[in-house]
């Protein structure tokens, strides 16, 4: 095996907060300074800096990625994730630490970044392609993949600020997965869109790691990762805490601290903004037992008229693996769609999951988006409780218990076969 495609070796990343920030100079950084330096003194700027804190975004992270491989790279919000493709990608210095690469780079990272909202979809196709490094004959060859990719075939001489959300991100997605380069670089961009056309971002990507190109994948979605990739590292604080087989990877992130309890700051759009394990009297229940019922509390809120909007719910294996999903229509109930807070209350039966933990993942969508996907809102353990399947202190294997219908009876004589009891 020769040379790793992507090395990384010691990378640290250190931000200041609070301070004034540091910066490249440039020749205009200079003049725009030395022209700012009257208006900072009449507004109280000159008065010395306050202090600043410091924020290690990474620290000390080293690991090698071969030819070929599909890295997934996993971990909760402000773990270092994104910080560390930016790295890669070159978009931003390392504090310490050195990257090699053996290859071009391609990256996924900001989707959209380059679209002017004037331009067409054709041209901005285009001017796109242009700054992510594709060459004109190279886009034109592309193109009409590019349009078909992204379903917009109806728009394209449309100008993208009359575009719907999915729309511009599915045609941005779609210019840039068509990029020819041996490193691949995604961050997070399959958390937008339809079902089908994530469906068709996971393909596109399998048909990217088919073609023998190195990805490194960014994504909350523990399917899509263990789908996708062939290993996967964890980063926890900025540093890696794991690597190697990605649904062991996933599991150690998904056995983190239960998260009985779900809270999130406004956006002002369409979110989940409380989620809650409780019993069928609406008390708090951190840890159900396997023989009696449970309800998920969902709070949430449109903030405006969304006529389709639809709230679900999945219950996961500790590695992320689904065990089944539900949402209102099953039970043929209409979702409202008028300006509001909803709480919807999700009764799972007694007797449905065996003892052990488990994972809520709560989605909010419409047919065009994918408004908010908590992937896992809620982490639980379920205990035995009172139930026979455990009267002998047995651990049973598996997730869930189905009431199969078992009938013994006596065999026909047959030789000298026994009696089945």
């Amino acid at each position: 095996m020769g040379a790793p495609i992507i090395r990384v070796q010691g990378i640290s990343k250190r931000y200041r907060i609070g301070g004034p920030q540091q910066r490249v100079e440039h020749l205009r950084d200079a003049i725009v300074d030395l022209l700012a330096v009257p208006f900072r003194t009449l507004a109280g700027i000159g008065r010395p800096p306050a202090a600043s804190e410091e924020f290690w975004a990474l620290s000390d992270v080293s690991f090698d990625v071969e030819r070929g491989e599909v890295l997934g790279v996993i971990g909760a919000n402000g773990a270092g994730k994104s910080t560390l493709l930016k790295i890669i990608s070159r978009v931003t210095a390392p504090t310490a630490g050195r990257i090699e690469l053996r290859g071009r780079v391609g990256s996924l990272l900001e989707v959209g970044t380059g679209f002017h909202p004037d331009l067409t979809g054709r041209e901005n196709v285009y001017l796109n392609g242009t700054i992510l490094g594709m060459r004109k004959r190279e886009i034109d060859r592309k193109f009409d993949e590019i349009v078909a990719f992204a379903g917009v075939e109806a728009f394209i001489d449309t100008p993208v600020k009359r575009y719907s959300s999915g729309m511009y991100v599915r045609l941005a997605f779609a210019v840039a997965a068509h990029l020819d380069t041996e490193i691949v670089l995604v961050d997070e961009v399959l958390a937008v869109g339809d079902a089908e056309f994530q469906k068709r971002c996971l393909g596109k990507m399998g048909d990217v790691a088919r073609s023998g190109r190195t990805v490194l994948f960014v994504s909350h979605n523990m399917g899509a990762v263990q789908r996708l990739c062939t290993r996967a590292i964890l980063l926890e604080g900025g540093r890696l805490s794991a690597e190697g087989d990605p649904r062991a990877v996933a599991g150690t992130y998904l056995r983190g601290p239960q998260r009985v309890r779900y809270q999130a700051a406004r956006t002002g759009g369409v979110q989940l903004l409380e989620a809650d394990i409780c019993d069928p009297e609406g008390r708090p229940l951190p840890n159900p037992l396997c023989t009696e019922p449970f309800v998920l509390q969902l709070r949430y809120v449109l903030p405006e008229p969304s006529p389709g909007t639809r709230i679900g719910i999945g219950i996961l294996t500790p590695d992320g693996t689904p065990l089944f999903t539900s949402n209102p229509l099953d039970v043929l109930v209409e979702p409202p769609s008028a300006p509001g807070e909803y709480v919807a209350r999700v009764v799972i039966p007694g007797e449905t999951l065996l003892a052990g933990d488990f994972h809520a993942a709560v989605c909010l969508w419409n047919q065009a988006d994918i408004l908010d996907l908590q992937e896992p809102a809620l982490s639980f353990t379920v205990h035995p409780g009172p139930s026979p399947l455990y009267l002998q202190g047995l651990e049973r294997k598996g997730f869930v218990q189905v009431a199969c219908r078992w009938e013994i009876e006596a065999a026909a004589p047959a030789g000298h076969a026994g009696t089945l009891r």
